[in-house]
């Protein structure tokens, strides 16, 4: 274990799932102290677990929040201050999947996706921006998707608000730069996270099947680690990062664009 973010304090949304989760994870390892949110009581112990037997001793907690909503934004960012006493690194990986074609898109489907997905990132950005400032060295990393550069079919809604995110971070990136704030995206790959292994399940498959299988949706032809996705999180998140601001990162093992 290193020491990557010794001092520094994080907030990460999504952190009872398997990107947010493992991040929170890797930050705890190299002396980061990480308030893990999530709407999800059961998918942060489940997180917080995992942080525990790699540290021990981890300066890791939780919140159940649903930062869809600006004022639990605001709450989410006084409990890591009265946690902590500072903030350095906001990682905003809130998010859900719709799947609907475009031409049958649901108003409320829309409204929801773009709540979690959308607004939860500019929200914690809001709320986070003057301690972020304070730090002096600030960073946000934004997780995207691939699908954010790219496009397929069937899951337009979810794609939008990646696209989203990704004109968000360029556009902050633009605007905090004179506050010392750097902010920049991640674009994962297939990633094999808890989601999609429950997905698995229900159609009759196993986490060792989908580990074993020839994926042919990327150069390396398998899925990745979540923690595969953490690191390069926490690469942009650190000092090591420090001439990186409104970069789109991809971490998709090699996958092609159609």
């Amino acid at each position: 274990m290193g020491k990557r973010l010794a001092g520094k304090a994080a907030i990460i949304t999504g952190g009872g799932g398997g990107i947010g989760g493992a991040t929170g994870a890797v930050f705890c390892e190299e002396g980061g102290k990480v308030l893990l949110v999530d709407p999800d009581a059961a998918g942060l112990e489940r997180a917080v677990a995992i942080v525990r037997e790699s540290v021990p001793d981890a300066a890791v907690e939780t919140l159940v929040a649903d930062v869809s909503q600006e004022a639990e934004c605001a709450r989410t960012v006084a409990a890591a201050k009265a946690a902590f006493g500072s903030l350095d690194v906001l990682v905003n990986c809130a998010g859900i999947r719709s799947y609907e074609p475009l031409a049958e898109a649901k108003a409320e489907t829309w409204q929801r996706i773009l709540e979690v997905n959308l607004l939860s990132y500019a929200y914690m950005v809001k709320a986070a921006l003057p301690d972020l400032r304070k730090s002096g060295k600030g960073s946000i990393v934004n997780v995207s998707s691939t699908f954010g550069v790219s496009g397929r079919a069937g899951m337009g809604q979810y794609d939008a608000t990646k696209a989203g995110i990704n004109a968000m971070t360029r556009t902050l990136a633009f605007e905090e730069i004179a506050h010392g704030v750097r902010v920049n995206s991640i674009c994962p790959g297939p990633i094999l996270t808890p989601f999609h292994v429950r997905r698995a399940e229900a159609a009759g498959r196993t986490e060792t099947d989908l580990r074993n299988e020839d994926n042919d949706m990327c150069l390396m032809r398998r899925w990745a680690d979540p923690r595969e996705v953490a690191y390069p999180i926490l690469w942009l998140a650190s000092d090591e990062g420090s001439y990186i601001t409104g970069t789109i990162l991809m971490v998709d093992g090699g996958r092609p664009f159609m």
